[in-house]
C-alpha cells in the first residue's frame, strides 16, 4: 500500500483495504463474528478523525484523537485473530503494520497536543 501523508484520505483508504479484504477470508463462524468487529473498528478509525478535524474544542479533538488510536489498536487485535488461508497472510501483515502506523501516528498527534496544552498555561 503505498504511503498517502493526508490522514483523511489514509485512514478511509485503509478501511476500504479492510473491506476488500474480508471479502476475500473464508467464510468460517469465527470469521464472521471477528470480521463484524473489523469492519466497526476499521472504519471507526477514520470517521473519528474527521470528527476531530471539525474541532468542536480542545477537549472534543483530543478525545476524537484518542479514540482513533483506539481503535486502530483495536482494529490490530481483530486483524490477528482472523482465520487466514496461507497467501492471506501477506495481506493481513500489511494491515496490520498500517493500522500500526496509524496508531502511532495518532499517538505522536496526542502528545504533541498535550504539549502545546501544556506551553499554553
Amino acid at each position: 500500500m503505498a504511503k498517502v501523508f493526508d490522514l483523511d484520505e489514509r485512514t478511509f483508504l485503509f478501511a476500504k483495504s479492510v473491506l476488500g479484504f474480508v471479502n476475500t477470508l473464508p467464510r468460517t463462524v469465527i470469521n464472521t463474528e471477528i470480521v463484524k468487529q473489523l469492519i466497526r473498528s476499521s472504519t471507526s478509525i477514520g470517521a473519528n478523525y474527521i470528527e476531530a478535524s471539525e474541532f468542536l474544542g480542545k477537549k472534543d479533538f483530543g478525545l476524537r484523537i484518542k479514540i482513533s488510536r483506539k481503535e486502530a489498536k483495536e482494529t490490530i487485535y481483530w486483524l490477528k485473530l482472523l482465520e487466514t488461508n496461507g497467501e492471506d497472510n501477506q495481506k493481513r501483515d500489511a494491515l496490520v503494520n498500517e493500522a500500526t502506523e496509524l496508531m502511532k501516528i495518532f499517538g505522536a498527534i496526542i502528545v504533541k497536543a498535550s504539549n502545546i496544552n501544556q506551553d499554553q498555561n
